[in-house]
């Protein structure tokens, strides 16, 4: 059968597919949630329900986000673009004219699409964008479907709950399931503090919440009985939700799982070294589902018939975050990541608001200023950046030894420095535009005011 280069397009491409060829899909997304899961290797977790979807399908390595922090991960999964490219690269903007959907390219080759939840884009939701907002796990959409769910109970400001919300938010934890604050092998460049302590301990406690939903939504495809042809694949929206993991982009703010059980068709307990960025998640369920993905979406199918080459390159960025700016670009191989930072004379630890309200963060500024942390801990308190960085997150996991001065490294700066200046060509990266251009311009509405008012002084 032919198919026009059109909307018909994806309504003949579809129609080629028998309705067992055409899977139903479902996104589960756990909030700020990294890799720190039993399937991973993490030892402390209590997460039985991943583990066990992870015993029946593929568990990938090496999944990354292209931003490290909600709204603008959100707008790359919702698009299949860089939100340098379309205009959401700053963390609460609004973009006026957003790009086609990918759950339209769904709905228009004959998929009911439901998602319930958050629709944090950093633009408005599209007419066409959903069949359907409404929760479905106790109505179970007839076939082909995609549907989508977002747990928030793992999101950063649960970390810093109270003890009642902790306590409401992780009722269904038995007593084995608790943590043990005093166990935890903490990153060297926290403090050792029992806040410190106490907001990783909340925050693995909630980890073990979100699996239980987990298991919610795995028992109701089970009761549809569609379990057997539904892919299902979970994965966090950017790392753990804590100061130096969330908004930067290091390991811990941009590595998540990604989980992905498919019967028939992909063996179970696998796992692969693949590199897979954000961007390729639509563009992977539209062609899982027959449809015709747009010229404009920029990433590869990583599952499937259509299966592209692996990548050799992850890209991440960071912009503005709510009233605080920066810009950060950064390439990641399978071993070495890549930062360049285009505002050097900025430090790491400029405020942002909603962050300061983390106990960690509070305490790690406070033993700053005090002068008792040591070389590894006070990194972040610097008062200037290095233009480039380059690390070996093997031998390095934390990134905290820069190798871009190091002679024995150049070779893999400039390979992966060459690799980030294509990605920025290719991707036509708007972080070049000063915002008030881009207002100007009619690409994105004023926001700004609104943030210039909650500036610290």
């Amino acid at each position: 059968m032919k198919c026009l280069y059109s909307m018909f397009g994806f309504l003949c491409v579809a129609a080629a597919l028998s309705a067992a060829e055409r899977p139903n899909i479902v996104w589960i997304v756990g909030e700020d949630m990294g890799c720190e899961l039993g399937c991973y290797g993490d030892k402390l977790a209590h997460t039985p329900n991943l583990d066990k979807l992870a015993a029946q399908g593929v568990r990938y390595r090496h999944c990354y986000t292209h931003c490290p922090v909600c709204a603008p991960s959100r707008s790359g999964l919702i698009t299949g673009q860089y939100p340098i490219t379309i205009g959401t690269h700053h963390m609460r903007s609004t973009l006026l004219k957003p790009p086609q959907t990918f759950t339209s390219m769904l709905r228009q080759s004959g998929y009911y699409v439901a998602w319930p939840g958050k629709t944090d884009f950093n633009f408005a939701v599209p007419a066409d964008a959903f069949d359907s907002t409404k929760p479905w796990l106790n109505n179970v959409p007839k076939q082909p479907f995609f549907a989508y769910v977002n747990f928030t109970v793992s999101h950063e400001s649960q970390i810093r709950a109270t003890k009642e919300q902790h306590a409401k938010n992780t009722n269904r934890l038995t007593a084995t399931q608790r943590q043990d604050a005093a166990k935890f092998a903490l990153p060297p460049y926290y403090p050792d503090t029992p806040e410190v302590r106490l907001d990783f301990k909340q925050y693995y406690e909630l980890c073990t919440a979100v699996d239980y939903l987990v298991g919610d939504v795995l028992a109701a495809l089970e009761r549809a009985g569609v379990a057997n042809n539904t892919v299902v694949i979970f994965f966090g929206d950017h790392g753990r939700g804590m100061p130096r993991s969330k908004r930067w982009c290091y390991e811990q703010g941009t590595h998540v799982p990604l989980i992905v059980r498919w019967p028939g068709k992909i063996s179970a307990g696998s796992t692969s070294d693949e590199l897979v960025s954000f961007v390729d998640l639509p563009r992977t369920a539209v062609s899982l589902a027959g449809a015709r993905a747009t010229k404009e979406m920029q990433g590869q199918v990583f599952l499937g018939s259509e299966k592209a080459t692996p990548r050799k390159y992850v890209y991440h960025h960071r912009d503005r975050m709510d009233e605080t700016f920066d810009r950060i670009r950064a390439v990641r191989d399978s071993q070495y990541r890549y930062v360049r930072n285009y505002h050097p004379e900025l430090p790491y630890a400029q405020r942002v608001q909603y962050m300061e309200l983390m106990p960690t963060m509070q305490v790690w500024r406070r033993l700053n200023a005090e002068g008792k942390l040591n070389d590894a801990q006070k990194l972040f308190f610097a008062p200037t950046k290095p233009k480039e960085e380059l690390y070996d997150v093997t031998a390095d996991p934390h990134e905290i030894r820069n190798l871009a001065p190091m002679p024995a490294h150049q070779q893999k700066l400039i390979e992966l420095r060459k690799a980030m200046d294509e990605w920025l060509k290719d991707s036509k990266d708007l972080g070049d535009i000063p915002e008030k251009k881009l207002i100007e311009s009619g690409l994105v509405a004023d926001r700004l005011k609104e943030y210039e008012k909650r500036k610290p002084e």
